[in-house]
């Protein structure tokens, strides 16, 4: 299915939290990594699992579509003889040596599922195991469930589960980083329908307020997403979110910190120096686009991030 409609949200959602303001990875805040809807490996003891359930009317041709997305963390070299001298000058030295501070950078991943017929799912639930992972890199294991209940002649419950199943040392005992990197960070669920329609959870049909109630959901929950009316597709976010939540348009690009103001981040962006730029480009990628989006904005541009009034209402008599 074509989630484009979505896929702006979503990606605002996998990497919320991913590196924080200055965007050095040098820095306290950016030290211990804290991205919303981390999986760990099972045995860590950590969060492992996902779970979502929600509504769709269906018909006897209703098909879904489902994508897993996450980051998988993947070590990223810092050694003084990997980094340009000029970089290197600028950087501080305990960036360079100190093992803590060591940065693993996210690389997008994602585990397609597409044209499952909702009437074979109420006979036997779907059960996938999914590895993810490059040559040369550490293996990700996860395990997807999705079954359906019929609780009306039109209306079914879908619940999907996605677990963590990477092995993880002896009696799944390691250090933080270990677990990290091994873990599915940021996971969330894009679900998808074809010749049936989504429940919003938030705002049920009356008829429907009792089973919307009884779906459990457990580190996601799922929202309509996409343009209002349409109802085809939902995002199990990490996040809190209301249904068809957006990004707004007169932002210029990510900057991990949906809570906070493009404006604001914009111009302490601009107020960081000459030294902080170096270690930043030097740093993450994502962070160093920040940067040159951020260096590179008009004038106008500028102008759009200071504020915009999305609705005017008349004033009541007594306001008057």
């Amino acid at each position: 299915m074509n989630f484009a409609a979505a896929e702006k949200i979503a990606r605002a959602v996998l990497y919320e939290g991913y590196i924080l303001y200055p965007y050095r990875p040098s820095a306290v805040k950016n030290r211990q990594r804290w991205s919303f809807g981390t999986l760990s490996p099972h045995a860590s003891g950590e969060p492992s699992r996902l779970v979502a359930e929600c509504l769709v009317k269906t018909t006897a041709e209703t098909r879904l579509d489902l994508r897993v997305n996450f980051l998988q963390l993947v070590p990223k070299a810092t050694a003084p003889e990997q980094i340009s001298e000029q970089v290197r000058e600028q950087i501080p030295e305990q960036r360079l040596t100190d093992p803590s501070l060591a940065w693993d950078e996210g690389i997008e991943r994602s585990s397609e599922h597409d044209h499952l017929r909702v009437k074979d799912l109420l006979h036997a639930a779907l059960l996938r195991r999914i590895e993810i992972g490059d040559a040369g890199e550490q293996r990700l294991t996860g395990l997807l469930a999705i079954g359906v209940d019929q609780i009306a002649e039109d209306v079914c419950r879908l619940h999907v589960s996605f677990e963590n199943v990477t092995p993880l040392g002896a009696n799944g005992e390691a250090p933080r980083a270990e677990v990290l990197s091994r873990a599915f960070v940021s996971a969330h669920v894009l679900l998808g329908v074809r010749g049936g329609a989504f429940v919003s959870l938030l705002e049920p049909l009356p008829e429907l307020r009792e089973a919307a109630a009884d779906c459990h959901s457990a580190g996601v929950f799922p929202v309509l997403v996409g343009e209002s009316p349409d109802r085809s597709m939902m995002l199990c976010s990490p996040i809190i979110l209301y249904d068809y939540p957006a990004v707004a348009p007169e932002s210029e690009g990510d900057f991990f910190d949906g809570t906070e103001m493009d404006e604001m981040l914009t111009l302490r962006v601009l107020t960081l120096t000459d030294a902080e730029k170096q270690e930043l480009r030097a740093g993450d990628s994502h962070a160093r686009r920040i940067l040159e989006r951020t260096e590179a904005m008009s004038e106008e541009a500028m102008l759009r991030a200071h504020g915009v009034v999305r609705v005017l209402r008349p004033l009541g008599e007594e306001a008057r």
